[in-house]
């Protein structure tokens, strides 16, 4: 397998069920990926490692999928100079508007390109588009 362009990062183990989704559509583009947990809260230096180190690796993307209190997809971007695609999921206390808040409201200088709520499939093509 050729070295990842694309990483899907997610903020639990329960956050696979969306973050699935765009991995098999860029399976289906024949793009390449890696795909894994990291938190923001529970291992944020393993998060700074993993955003220092990406471009390094031949990542060209970061996808970041988190639900609740849904920090990663900033923490990342703010680290990294990689395009970073927030996905935030929704949680059964707000249906995923806090999800959507928390990675959509950024402050100047932490981009990050966030789609709606479970909305991942959208960008993984726009992913792939790009590449």
């Amino acid at each position: 397998m050729k070295n990842p362009q694309v990483a899907i990062i997610m903020g639990s183990d329960s956050d696979l069920s969306v973050m699935k989704e765009a991995a098999e559509m860029l399976k289906s583009f024949g793009v390449s990926f890696k795909m894994t947990v990291i938190s923001a809260h529970r291992t944020p230096d393993r998060a700074f490692s993993f955003a220092k180190e990406a471009q390094s690796k031949g990542i060209k993307v970061i996808i970041a999928g988190a639900g609740g209190a849904a920090h990663l997809a900033g923490v990342l971007a703010g680290i990294s100079t990689l395009p970073v695609i927030g996905v935030p999921i929704q949680s059964p206390a707000l249906r995923g508007i806090d999800s959507l808040y928390s990675t959509v409201q950024m402050p100047p200088g932490v981009p990050v390109a966030t789609v709606a709520i479970n909305g991942v499939l959208k960008k993984a093509e726009k992913v792939e588009k790009s590449l």
